[in-house]
């Protein structure tokens, strides 16, 4: 493949995809929306919604309308909710559960049913709801899941123990439908979409710094109305392009509409660290979320220590930094990336190994990888297939590392990019053709 050029669109974000679905599903009336991403996971979501009674109809591709069943108006599902590969859907529904009077299952891939749901489970828990694993989850917080929720639900204050989005908004989603007001301190920030969104459909939310800590509290037995939503394309999808801009040389690329929640931004600010030309354009705000278009040229990457506390907004950009540090000039080193051990696989030691096969020196440490970049050199390792481990981000990230490497690079399995970026082969070959 040669430069990237010219000017592309990613889809739409897929955090935001899924909360837009879910609370529209909880407002009365039809929520609009564009620029969804029709990946699997969003998917799942979707079909999870309407089996507990939200009417969600595809109009066009990316136009979708959610006639909601009113916070507190979720129905039993007849069925298993089948979540596919999404952690996201299943955590946050699972928070929409805990406060409804209704029983559902949860199952999964095998992938979805080796990640640990017991994060989630503890302040639900604490909330009222109760948990039934299966015999196939061994009897721990993973799923198969069967999970029964209480109306009213106990309000309650919670200290997230770890940084997580996931958990975060759970709780709140819970809250929704619990009397009284529901409290979640955050000692790291996270992304906040959910505080942004809910917010924008009516919910009573407050947002206040004390300490260093965000304190959020929302009060329950709301009333969410009907919103128009524009999705913003993903910056987790555009990283992938971004960092290929920066690794190919010649490449001049455009990526629009770009969505730049400071909760989400770290791998832009990192990589303009590393010496990488990144113009932001046309900032602009679209549906209460910061947006811009970059534009992004190759450049001469330097080795950075990458500060842990960027770590929350950039933690899924992490295997694609990985990538680009591969080929900088000198070392870069990261640390406190626990979470990542917990994702669709455990990424720290399948990025470790699927970058050392392509021929990059990468140590792996308990919270964080070492990568001694080869200065701008291809990489040079053997056409053996990566271990995917049917992890969409490692084979989207491998294949940039293929870009960028004398033998190219094969993945076991490239089904998995479909959970999150349906287009993302199509996209690279039309962007590297200019």
């Amino acid at each position: 493949m040669g430069a990237l050029t010219g000017t592309i669109r990613v889809p739409g974000d897929k955090s935001i995809s899924h909360r837009s679905l879910m609370f529209g599903a909880l407002a009365i009336g039809e929520t609009k929306i564009s620029g969804l991403l029709e990946g699997h996971d969003v998917i799942a979501t979707a079909d999870a919604l309407r089996a507990m009674g939200a009417t969600i109809t595809r109009k066009a591709e990316g136009e979708w309308s959610v006639h909601g069943v009113g916070v507190g108006g979720l129905l039993q599902p007849t069925q298993a909710l089948d979540m596919g590969n999404s952690g996201t859907s299943t955590r946050l529904l699972m928070g929409l559960v805990a406060s409804h009077a209704i029983t559902a299952t949860f199952i999964g891939d095998a992938s979805l049913s080796g990640r640990p749901m017991g994060r989630v489970m503890e302040p639900l828990g604490q909330m009222g709801a109760s948990f039934q694993p299966s015999a196939a989850s061994n009897g721990g917080g993973t799923l198969p899941l069967m999970m029964t929720g209480l109306q009213p639900a106990v309000p309650i204050e919670y200290r997230l123990p770890v940084a997580s989005a996931q958990v975060k908004s759970a709780v709140l989603l819970a809250g929704l439908n619990t009397p009284g007001i529901t409290t979640v301190i955050e000692p790291v920030p996270t992304r906040d979409h959910s505080e942004r969104m809910l917010k924008g459909f009516g919910a009573d939310l407050t947002v206040e710094e004390e300490a260093g800590e965000r304190i959020i509290r929302i009060r329950g037995d709301a009333e969410l109305s009907p919103q128009t939503i524009i999705v913003p394309s993903d910056p987790s999808s555009a990283a992938f392009f971004i960092v290929a801009a920066l690794l190919v040389e010649g490449s001049d690329l455009t990526i629009e509409n770009v969505g730049l929640n400071t909760t989400r931004a770290g791998l832009i600010t990192v990589l303009q660290q590393m010496g990488g030309r990144i113009d932001l354009l046309n900032e602009r705000e679209v549906g209460g979320e910061p947006v811009a278009d970059l534009r992004v040229r190759h450049s001469a990457l330097t080795g950075i220590e990458v500060d842990p506390a960027i770590a929350p907004s950039m933690i899924d950009e992490f295997p694609v930094l990985f990538v680009a540090a591969s080929v900088a000039k000198g070392r870069t080193v990261t640390s406190g990336l626990d979470e990542l051990r917990v994702k669709e696989s455990d990424r720290l030691s399948a990025m470790a190994a699927a970058l050392t096969l392509a021929g990059a020196k990468v140590e792996e440490s308990e919270d964080g990888l070492v990568i001694d970049g080869t200065g701008g050199e291809l990489l040079r390792g053997t056409a053996a297939p990566v271990t995917t481990h049917l992890d969409h981000r490692i084979a989207m990230s491998m294949a940039i590392a293929g870009l960028v490497s004398t033998n190219g690079v094969e993945v076991d399995d490239t089904r998995p990019i479909s959970t999150s970026f349906p287009i993302f082969e199509e996209l690279l070959a039309s962007a590297s053709n200019g």
